[in-house]
């Protein structure tokens, strides 16, 4: 694995980051403030998740996957529209990729690690979890 692929490994793993800070913020609050958090936590990301914040953060998440593409095609030579029509399929091909590894990645990290440790801190996710 070339430094190119792995700078695209980085930003997958930070957007998805990106994309699960409407639930991250409440878990790291609880776990730093203990008990006498979980309701404001709680309160917390239900605010950040059912608002227009959860949005903003998926397109903050798509914009770092379209720069992190524009860096990585550049650094592969790929600098103008029209060398982008004539490498086609390897740009299609890597979006897809991208952008599926990056969804899998936050559906793995928001809805089932952050799931998991939220309810374990103590935070009152267990009756919404997915797999009830």
């Amino acid at each position: 694995m070339d430094s190119d692929q792995r700078s695209l490994g980085r930003w997958v793993g930070l957007s998805a980051l990106t994309a699960s800070l409407c639930c991250l913020p409440s878990v790291v609050w609880v776990l730093f403030a203990g008990s006498s958090a979980i309701v404001a936590a709680d309160q917390l990301s239900n605010d950040l998740y059912f608002s227009w914040v959860r949005f903003a953060l998926y397109g903050v998440a798509a914009a770092m996957l379209a720069t992190g593409l524009v860096i990585y095609f550049r650094n592969q030579g790929i600098c103008t529209l029209e060398e982008a029509k004539l490498e086609r399929q390897k740009v299609v091909n890597t979006t897809l990729a991208l952008f599926t590894a990056t969804i899998l990645v936050y559906l793995v990290w928001n809805y089932f690690i952050l799931e998991i440790v939220g309810i374990a801190v103590g935070l009152p996710w267990a009756e919404s979890a997915f797999w009830n």
